[in-house]
């Protein structure tokens, strides 16, 4: 049980280590809290930074979601722990303890959560991503739709029921923090992929 709590503790304080804060104080960027659209996530340092510092932030944000998930399933912890391990890696990334709960939005820590969960599902979700943003050309209804999808996958593969609803839990959050991009994809203001417009 002590095992069990400590990995669910240490996942959160994984997903608490902001890559994109920490990539714009090493590569001598501003804050991406305080410029662009405000969200320390890879959209906005890639803005701010350039393809390179958006590339680190992008893998720093996988890795948190991707690595403690997989070390509790190698760690032999039950599907329940596994699954809280995942959510907890993801509220980290959402409200991080070491920046003021000033997080990101969660995709990319979301996604490498979901690789761990199941490698198979995380292809679905991808390849759902990059059909939507090929048709549609834009990255935060392709992000959503992938997610939103990601518990069915879940469910259609046949894994553990806890992972289905930390998925769910999930894609709920990730609603929520996607509220305003949800408000401009409704009334057609959203960005394009490759538009220089800050949302």
């Amino acid at each position: 049980m002590l095992a069990d709590i400590l990995l669910i503790i240490a996942a959160y304080l994984v997903g608490s280590i902001s890559a994109a804060i920490v990539t714009c104080r090493a590569m001598g960027l501003p804050d991406p809290r305080e410029r662009g659209s405000g969200n320390p996530g890879a959209t906005n340092v890639l803005r701010l930074g350039g393809k390179k510092a958006a590339a680190a932030t992008l893998a720093g944000d996988l890795l948190k979601g991707l690595v403690p998930v997989l070390f509790a399933k190698f760690a032999g912890a039950g599907g329940t722990v596994v699954a809280l391990t995942a959510v907890a890696a993801f509220l980290g990334h959402l409200y991080p303890v070491f920046f003021r709960f000033q997080g990101g939005k969660g995709v990319a820590t979301a996604f490498g959560a979901i690789l761990a969960l199941s490698p198979a599902v995380g292809a679905c979700a991808f390849a759902v991503w990059v059909a939507m943003a090929l048709v549609f050309r834009i990255s935060s209804l392709a992000a959503l739709t992938a997610a939103a999808l990601s518990p069915v996958f879940l469910w259609l593969f046949n894994l553990p029921r806890p992972y289905v609803v930390a998925m769910a839990v999930m894609v709920v959050l990730l609603l929520w923090r996607h509220r305003s991009n949800i408000q401009r994809l409704m009334d057609g203001s959203e960005s394009r992929l490759g538009s220089k417009k800050v949302n």
